[in-house]
């Protein structure tokens, strides 16, 4: 059967492949990727990749590869409907028009049910005397009951069995209750709630689904502070954000990532309507991905602090190479008794306001600039030493740029920084750029054990022909998707590939970009032939640094050159390479 393309993204982004191969294959970490024993073939040196952000895996020794679908199908020696139900099953997911009574699934339904329930309790909550001690924190915390409504926030009394006997009035059961992490079992066996004397914010789903719940302590010195559901069928704090249910409805074109759920609600409130929070746990991949479903800019806004510091940079990792554009917003300090405190986003709206705040929003560095300085900070720059070892680690940070502008602009302000000519930092940088690409390149011909082969698909049948066209077939295809607008500029039809296998991807991400469906490799993947997927997972797995229209433009003429080539009429061809030249190439 064919499946609609929204519910294939959703299992794939329940299906973490790192989760889904662990399972089958001892994995170890390696810079950004994870490593194994091939499962596919004999080895005993790990060349079998699995990459996080990417989605895919590729064996640089049998040269398999695809996403996790594709890895299903494989190891389970599945056809790919089978796998879609291996999969669905796997994340307690319903495949459509499936019929079969599972009941993984059932379980789920009636979870997200009975969550829905108990929203709906902790919400009625607040207008009696359940409810008194909430209402009064949401006051304290200038809280609106419009904004407690529009989020859904609600109050557990401190009763050790309210919602437990409110909910088995709806006929809920015990085992129900505690699966789904709303009771807990003690020792002697009996249950009782898990969520008391708390102000209860329902985690929502982009589908409106009441996936679990966190609850803030209404005691300042009580702990822990806050308290969230448990791992469940339904619920993953990996895999949801606070307050995505609303800023997916945003028409900024920015999400603004803050640590806390009071933070979420008060820039909400005060018509900051893109924030989101990641649930008290670092920022993961599989957060990120969900936020590319709706913008491809982030602004990480976390608390002044030390642990607000921390989580900056976590985050800075996972994005570096990302799709998104970050910037950091750096939070002043608040002044108490004419001394310095820490400030959160919630502090500085109820200070200052919205309007306030988006300028800050407008002032905020990027990734970069936030880097440089705080890099600037741990040295002191009054001392030789101290300025050469800054400078080293600037060059180091600034040569992973991949835009040579941007590399010169940050090279002079890391030269100001510390005294030097703007011309001894750019020949810094580039020596740390040559150091990197050198690196690369020594740890990709590690990886794959065969060089000398790398040009062409390992399947013979695969073989390309035209190597110079295939390479350049092979960047536009990376191209587009590390810039997925750069496919606005590409004119390619069939007879312009020289390699079939190459044309039918290029064809899959065209189709995918025309209808704003993901071009990250293990969705793609999962729209490809076997073959193709392995081709696919190896090309992304190739260095490749964006280059955007003018790369692929540059690709493009080669392309083209190669097929006029073939041509036996020089006449037309010597016509052609001028046109060709008088268009840029």
């Amino acid at each position: 059967m064919a499946f609609p393309s929204s519910f294939i993204e959703e299992l794939i982004e329940r299906n973490d492949i790192t989760d889904v191969v662990s399972s089958y294959v001892s994995l170890s970490r390696k810079g950004g990727n994870l490593f194994g024993l091939c499962p596919f073939h004999s080895e005993k040196t790990p060349s079998f990749s699995v990459s996080p952000e990417k989605q895919i895996y590729h064996c640089f020794g049998c040269g398999v590869g695809g996403g996790v679908i594709n890895f299903i199908m494989s190891i389970e020696n599945l056809s790919y409907p089978d796998a879609v139900h291996f999969l669905a099953n796997r994340a307690g997911m319903t495949v459509p028009d499936d019929r079969a009574d599972d009941e993984l699934p059932r379980l789920r339904r009636r979870m997200l049910e009975l969550n829905k329930e108990a929203a709906r309790w902790f919400y009625a909550n607040l207008s009696g005397d359940k409810g008194a001690k909430a209402v009064r924190y949401l006051e304290k915390r200038k809280i609106l009951p419009k904004t407690a409504k529009n989020f859904g926030l609600g109050a557990a009394p401190g009763e050790w069995d309210a919602l437990i006997n409110a909910m088995r009035e709806k006929g809920f059961e015990r085992d129900e209750l505690v699966r789904a992490g709303l009771a807990v079992q003690g020792k002697g066996g009996r249950i009782y709630d898990k969520f008391r004397d708390r102000l209860m914010f329902p985690v929502i789903d982009v589908r409106g689904e009441v996936l679990g719940f966190s609850g803030r302590t209404l005691e300042d010195d009580a702990e822990p502070k806050y308290l969230n559901s448990p791992e469940t069928l339904v619920f993953s704090k990996r895999r949801t954000l606070y307050g995505i249910n609303l800023a997916k409805n945003t028409k900024r074109d920015h999400f603004i990532l803050v640590e806390g759920n009071v933070d979420v609600v008060s820039l909400h409130q005060a018509g900051v309507d893109s924030a989101v929070a990641s649930m008290g746990t670092a920022l993961t991949t599989e957060q990120t991905r969900l936020i590319s479903r709706y913008v491809k800019k982030i602004v990480l806004c976390y608390d002044n602090d030390a642990a607000g510091i921390k989580a900056t940079d976590r985050a800075l990792d996972i994005l570096r190479n990302s799709e998104f554009s970050v910037k950091v917003l750096r939070l002043p300090n608040g002044i108490v008794d004419g001394k310095p405190v820490k400030q959160d986003a919630d502090d500085f709206i109820k200070k200052y306001g919205g309007e306030e705040f988006d300028k800050l929003i407008s002032g905020s560095g990027g990734s970069t600039e936030y880097r440089l300085t705080s890099l600037q900070a741990e040295y002191d720059l009054t001392k030789d030493e101290q300025r050469v070892a800054f400078l080293k680690k600037a060059g180091q940070l600034l040569a992973a740029l991949s835009s040579p502008v941007e590399r010169e602009i940050y090279a002079a302000k890391a030269a100001e920084a510390a005294g030097i000519s703007a011309e001894a930092m750019e020949r810094e940088v580039e020596r740390a750029v040559k150091n990197r690409r050198r690196n690369e390149k020594k740890e990709y011909e590690k990886q794959s054990g065969q060089p000398s082969k790398l040009l062409q698909p390992r399947d013979k049948a695969l073989r390309y022909k035209d190597v110079r066209s295939a390479l350049a077939e092979e960047g536009v295809i990376r191209q587009i998707m590390l810039d997925p607008s750069t496919a606005a500029f590409c004119d390619l039809e069939e007879s312009d590939f020289s390699s079939p296998v190459l044309w039918r991807i290029y064809s899959e991400l065209i189709r995918r970009c025309e209808n704003k469906q993901s071009l990250s490799p293990g969705a793609v993947s999962s729209s490809l032939e076997g073959q193709d997927a392995e081709v696919l997972a190896s090309l992304a797995e190739k260095p490749e640094t964006a280059g955007g229209r003018q790369a692929v433009e540059q690709y493009i003429n080669v392309i083209k050159t190669q097929r006029l080539l073939e041509s036996t009429d020089l006449a037309e061809i010597s016509k052609k390479m001028r046109e060709i030249k008088s268009n840029g190439g």
